[in-house]
């Protein structure tokens, strides 16, 4: 069934639930679509021209689902945004340079859908945990997956990576054990790959890349190093970047936790949205 299709269908179904959300489910965001390359929304249940995050889950590249996205629906929704948690093809069906051109698919469908799910197609943030954060650094930073899409960077008002540890993968493969390092080699190919494929390589001045917020295990030495490489390179590049580092916590928790009250990483996670969307209205 063509995905335009698939869309109104689902939007027939497409009720308020109990706690006051709507939600569609298993949508695809690209035609013909392999089964992986669907998306859940989430949004609330009244208005319009809500700001809207696209969610990328991790899983090494090779796992994880879109349905694991523990609180952050609520949270996100309880705070009028919309929630789109996107599939993708994984190793073994897809390289990581496929995958990112499968980001910026549904980044594209949920801007030319924005409307039929209550949301702010000019106020859309990319974000993603490990291998998502990977993927939403790199879309937010090489243009050319979003230009295959009709869109540019200046169409993302911010990205927020978490945890990630391939924002420059030379020097990932550089600073772990051999065993490791192999690991990487399969999955980013040889060196000319690793370094397009990785978000500090696209990091450059008038790009109209999108401010970031890098949040980090405070106490995991690679996610640590990597998120210094990669705020150090945005700077450099004149793109505002922090990063959070995340006290008592690892890099699964910190992914499961976002969306509880009295998280902090979360507490930062939506100031950073809400400055952006002020400074985004103020203009």
């Amino acid at each position: 069934m063509p995905a335009a299709a698939m869309l109104l269908l689902a939007a027939s179904a497409f009720a308020a639930e109990p706690r006051g959300e709507r939600e569609l489910r298993d949508v695809a965001y690209a035609e013909p679509a392999h089964d992986k390359q669907t998306l859940d929304v989430y949004a609330p249940a009244e208005g319009e021209n809500h700001p809207i995050v696209v969610w990328i889950h991790g899983g090494g590249w090779q796992a994880g689902d879109k349905s694991e996205v523990a609180h952050k629906p609520a949270a996100f929704v309880e705070r009028g945004y919309v929630f789109v948690s996107v599939n993708y093809r994984l190793l073994q069906d897809a390289t990581i340079g496929e995958m990112a051109g499968d980001v910026a698919r549904a980044v594209r469908w949920t801007r030319d859908h924005a409307e039929d799910f209550g949301g702010d197609a000019k106020r859309i943030f990319v974000a993603g945990h490990s291998a998502g954060a990977q993927l939403a650094a790199l879309v937010c930073t090489d243009e050319r997956r979003l230009a295959a899409e009709g869109m540019s960077l200046a169409d993302i008002l911010g990205c927020v990576p978490v945890d990630g540890d391939t924002y420059d993968v030379p020097l990932q493969i550089a600073t772990v054990e051999q065993r490791i390092a192999d690991i990487y080699r399969r999955k980013f190919g040889d060196e000319a790959s690793q370094r397009d494929l990785s978000p500090v390589t696209h990091a450059a001045a008038d790009k109209h890349i999108p401010p970031f917020l890098v949040l980090y295990v405070a106490e995991h030495p690679e996610t640590s190093l990597q998120t210094r490489r990669l705020v150090e390179a945005l700077t450099a590049a004149g793109v505002p970047a922090s990063g959070f580092a995340a006290e008592d916590t690892d890099h699964v928790a910190l992914d499961a936790d976002l969306g509880l009250k009295d998280d902090e990483p979360t507490a930062a996670m939506f100031a950073f949205l809400a400055e952006r969307l002020e400074r985004e209205d103020g203009r």
